[in-house]
C-alpha cells in the first residue's frame, strides 16, 4: 500500500512537472527567440522586450527593476490576444484637517505615448463626501477634460459597491484618451464632514478591480490603482503597412485589423491558430482534437487535426460525419460490398450471394411484421368485407400514424372532445387546414378489433349527408384509428338537457332535425346498398352543424342485414332507455328497432326530458313510457316543453306526438318504417313553416325537404361539412343490468 501511494505521488508530481514545464515552453514562445521572457512575475512577450534588440522598438521596451516591470509605472500584465497593457497608477488626494487647512493635495498624471487609456475596461473615480474632481488629457489630439462630484453629509446613505454620487461617483472614459492628469478639491474644506471624511480621493481604475467600500472615507488603503492601456503598432494602416514586407509586424498564420478610432493596426492569429502573431511562426496550429471543447467530433479517436482547423471522420466500414449534431457515422454495407470486390470474383459472388440472402431475410421480415399489425388491427376482416363492395373505398384514406400523432399534438389531452365506451375522440388539425375527428379505441382485445372493423366497413357504405362522414383511418398502431369529418356544434342531446345552454333550442330546429335523422335513418334502412341498422340510435349519437343540420354517428353496434333475411338473433347491445323492449326479450334484432330508438329521440325533442332519468319518479322515469300515458290520458300538453307549446302549432304537435307514439309500440311488426316516419315528418314539415324560420339552408336543402311526396330519397355525395364524430356514453348492456 505504502509504495502503491508512493507510485501515485510520483505520478501527480510528474503531471505537475509537466504542466510547469509546458507553460514555460508556451511563455517562451510568445518572446523574440534568446529573450528573456519574464520580469518577475510578469510574461514579456514579443513586440514588447527587456532590451532594444529583443523588442520591437523604443516604444515597446521594459525595463526590469528589482524584478518590476516598469513603462513609467508598474507593469503588471501584458496580453498580446486582447492588445492590452495593465499597470499601477498613482492616486490624486487632497486632505484637510478638522479646522480645514490643507494637509496634503498630490495630483496623479501619466504620460501615456503610444498608448491610449481603455475606454471599455476603466472609470473615472473620486472618492468622498465634499469631493469635486477633474480629469484633462487628450483625445485624436485635442483637449479634453472631464469632472465627478462626490457630496455627502452623512454615512447614513453611503452604500458599499455604489458610486452613484453620494460617497463615490464614476465616469466614463472616451475612446483615444492618452497623456492624463487628474487633481481635485472640496468646497467646504471637508468641515462639515470631518468626523468621518477629511481626504478625497480621484483616480482612473480598472472597473472590475475595484469596488466601493465606505471604509474608504476615511482612509484609502491604495496609494495605487490598476489601469489597463490600448497599445498598437505604429501610426498606419494595415494597408500601407503591408507594402513594406521587411517592417510589417503582422507574421505568417496571423490578420491584421486597423483600429475604429485612432491611428496604427493589430496582429490577430487566424482562426485555428495560437500564439504571438508579431513573431515568425508565431501563431501555431490549434490542436482540436486534444480539447473537447474545441471539436464537435463524437470523439477524439474520431477527430483529425488539419492545419488551421480539423475534420472529423468515421471509423472503418463506416460513414457519414463523425459529428455530435446528429450528423454521426453508419454502417456502410455499400463500401464493404465495394471492397470485396477487390478480392476475385469468387469471394465477389459469395458476398453478392450472403447480401442478397440477408435482404431477402430482411424483406421477408419487415413483410412478416406488417402482415401482424395488419391482422392485428383487423386489417385481413376488414379486406375481405370491402372487397365484397367494389368502389366502396373511392374516398376513403389510409392515414399513417405521424400524420395522425401530428394533428393531435401526439394526442395531448388538450385535444380531447369526447370519450365513451369504446375509446376517445380527438380533434385533429391536418396539413392541408382540415379540421378532423380521430377516434381511438381505449383496449386492445377481438371485441374492440371488431367494432373498429364494423365501424370503417359501415361507414364506408354510407354516402348521406345527414350521416357523418367517415374520412379514414389507420391500421400501422396496435390502437385502431378512425378519421371522421369535425361537427362543429356538439350533440342533440347537450343542445336539448345541459343547463349551460344559454338559448332555447325553437321548435322549428327541433323538427328539422327529428326529419333529418328520419331521412338518415330510412337511408340506412332502404336505399343503402347493403341495409344497415344502427342499433344506437340516441340523442347523443345524433350531432349538429354551424347550421343545426342533424348528423347520425357512432357505428360501432351497427349491423349490416343481408339481403335475404329481415332480422338477426344477436347479444342485445344498446343503451337503456332507448332499446327496443321486443329487442331485448328475444335478442332478435330488426329494423324496427332503431325505429323504436328514434320514436325516444322524438319524444325527447317534443317533452326536453332525458330519455331515463333515476332522478323522476318510478311511473316518469321512463320518458317514453310516462309520455305514452299521458297522451292515452289527453294529457299530451302537460308532458311537452313549454317552449315547444308556445312556439309549434298544437295541430303540428299532436301529429308529431302520435308518430313518436307509433314509433314506441310494443310490437315491432306494428312500427312504421323509418322511410314511412321520414315521410310523415317531411309532411308534417311542409304543413306549416314560420316565414322568418332561416337556418342558412340552401335552396336545393329547402326544396328537398319541402318537395318530398314519396319515398324515394335523393342525397348529393359531394355535400361536405367540417366537423367531428364525438363518442358520448354508448353502453353494452347484459340482460342483468339493472340500470
Amino acid at each position: 500500500m505504502a509504495l502503491h501511494g508512493m507510485l501515485i505521488r510520483i505520478s501527480l508530481i510528474g503531471v505537475i512537472i509537466s504542466a510547469i514545464v509546458a507553460a514555460t515552453a508556451a511563455e517562451a514562445a510568445l518572446a523574440k527567440p534568446g529573450c528573456d521572457n519574464k520580469c518577475g512575475d510578469v510574461g514579456i512577450p514579443y513586440p514588447f522586450g527587456l532590451s532594444k534588440e529583443c523588442s520591437l522598438d523604443e516604444t515597446f521596451l521594459i525595463t526590469c527593476d528589482n524584478n518590476t516591470a516598469i513603462k513609467g509605472v508598474p507593469v503588471t500584465n501584458i496580453s498580446i490576444e486582447a492588445h492590452e497593457l495593465r499597470v499601477l497608477q498613482f492616486v490624486a488626494q487632497d486632505c484637510h484637517s478638522q479646522r480645514g487647512s490643507s494637509v496634503r493635495s498630490t495630483e496623479a498624471t501619466f504620460w501615456a505615448g503610444m498608448y491610449t487609456i481603455s475606454k471599455t475596461k476603466n472609470k473615472f473615480t473620486a472618492i468622498g463626501c465634499d469631493t469635486y474632481a477633474y480629469l484633462t488629457g487628450t483625445q485624436n489630439g485635442e483637449e479634453y477634460s472631464i469632472g465627478c462630484m462626490s457630496l455627502c453629509n452623512s454615512l447614513r446613505n453611503v452604500i458599499n459597491g455604489s458610486c452613484s454620487g453620494v460617497g463615490c461617483c464614476q465616469v466614463d472614459l472616451p475612446d483615444g484618451l492618452k497623456n492624463i492628469s487628474v487633481s481635485l478639491g472640496s468646497y467646504y474644506k471637508y468641515i462639515n464632514v470631518s468626523d468621518f471624511n477629511l481626504c478625497g480621493y480621484a483616480f482612473v481604475v480598472e472597473q472590475d478591480q475595484f469596488s466601493f467600500s465606505t471604509a474608504y472615507l476615511k482612509n484609502l488603503p491604495y496609494q495605487k490603482v490598476p489601469m489597463v492601456l490600448d497599445w498598437a503598432i505604429g501610426n498606419e494602416t494595415c494597408e500601407v503597412a503591408r507594402r513594406n514586407i521587411t517592417t510589417f509586424s503582422c507574421k505568417g498564420n496571423s490578420a491584421c485589423s486597423d483600429l475604429k478610432t485612432r491611428s496604427g493596426y493589430q496582429c490577430k492569429c487566424k482562426e485555428g491558430y495560437r500564439g504571438n502573431p508579431y513573431l515568425p511562426n508565431g501563431c501555431e496550429d490549434i490542436n482540436e482534437c486534444v480539447d473537447p471543447t474545441l471539436n464537435s467530433c463524437i470523439s477524439a479517436e474520431n477527430c483529425v487535426n488539419t492545419e488551421g482547423s480539423y475534420h472529423c471522420r468515421c471509423p472503418k466500414w463506416h460513414h457519414g460525419k463523425g459529428r455530435k449534431d446528429g450528423e454521426g457515422c453508419d454502417a456502410d454495407l455499400l463500401l464493404v460490398l465495394k471492397i470485396a470486390i477487390g478480392f476475385g470474383i469468387s469471394f465477389l459472388m459469395m458476398i453478392v450471394g450472403s447480401s442478397w440472402l440477408y435482404l431477402v431475410l430482411k424483406k421477408r421480415k419487415l413483410i412478416r411484421l406488417k402482415e401482424k399489425f395488419f391482422k392485428q388491427n383487423g386489417g385481413l376482416i376488414l379486406e375481405q368485407q370491402l372487397s365484397r363492395f367494389e368502389g366502396s373505398t373511392e374516398t376513403t384514406k389510409i392515414f399513417t400514424e405521424e400524420e395522425l400523432q401530428r394533428a393531435t399534438n401526439n394526442y395531448n389531452e388538450s385535444k380531447i372532445i369526447g370519450q365513451g365506451g369504446f375509446g376517445t375522440v380527438y380533434k385533429g388539425d391536418l396539413p392541408n387546414n382540415t379540421v378532423v375527428a380521430i377516434k381511438k379505441s381505449k383496449t386492445i382485445d377481438q371485441s374492440q378489433i371488431q367494432q373498429f372493423i364494423n365501424e370503417v366497413f359501415v361507414l364506408s357504405q354510407i354516402n348521406h349527408r345527414n350521416v357523418v362522414k367517415l374520412l379514414g383511418c389507420c391500421l400501422e398502431t396496435p390502437v385502431p384509428l378512425l378519421v371522421y369529418e369535425f361537427i362543429t356544434n356538439d350533440t342533440l342531446f347537450k343542445h336539448l338537457h345541459h343547463k349551460s345552454n344559454t338559448s332555447v333550442m325553437p321548435w322549428q330546429i327541433r323538427l328539422k332535425i327529428a326529419a333529418e335523422t328520419a331521412e338518415a335513418l330510412a337511408y340506412l334502412h332502404s336505399e343503402a346498398s347493403t341495409p344497415i341498422i344502427h342499433r344506437d340510435v340516441k340523442s347523443t349519437n345524433i350531432l349538429l352543424d354551424e347550421k343545426y343540420t342533424a348528423k347520425v354517428s357512432d357505428f360501432g353496434a351497427s349491423k349490416l342485414v343481408p339481403l335475404d333475411q329481415t332480422q338477426l338473433a344477436t347479444m342485445v347491445q344498446g343503451t337503456l332507455g332507448y332499446l327496443d323492449p321486443e329487442y331485448l326479450l328475444t335478442s332478435q334484432l330488426t329494423e324496427k328497432s332503431d325505429v323504436y330508438s328514434f320514436g325516444v329521440v322524438l319524444v325527447e325533442l317534443l317533452t326536453g326530458e332525458e330519455a331515463l332519468s333515476f332522478s323522476r319518479s318510478e311511473q316518469e322515469r321512463s320518458v317514453a313510457m310516462h309520455f305514452i300515458c299521458s297522451l292515452n290520458e289527453e294529457r299530451l300538453f302537460d308532458v311537452l316543453d313549454d317552449h315547444v307549446v308556445e312556439e309549434g302549432n298544437k295541430e303540428q304537435l299532436k301529429e308529431v306526438a302520435e308518430l313518436a307514439k307509433s314509433c314506441l309500440r310494443v310490437k315491432g311488426e306494428e312500427r312504421p318504417t323509418m322511410k314511412d316516419v321520414a315521410m310523415e315528418l317531411a309532411g308534417i314539415r311542409k304543413m306549416e313553416m314560420h316565414p322568418w324560420v332561416d337556418f342558412g339552408e340552401t335552396l336545393e336543402e329547402t326544396e328537398h325537404l319541402l318537395g318530398e311526396t314519396s319515398g324515394a330519397y335523393k342525397h348529393s355525395s359531394s355535400s361536405k361539412t367540417t366537423g367531428y364524430d364525438s363518442m358520448n356514453n354508448h353502453v353494452a348492456l347484459a340482460l342483468g343490468d339493472g340500470r
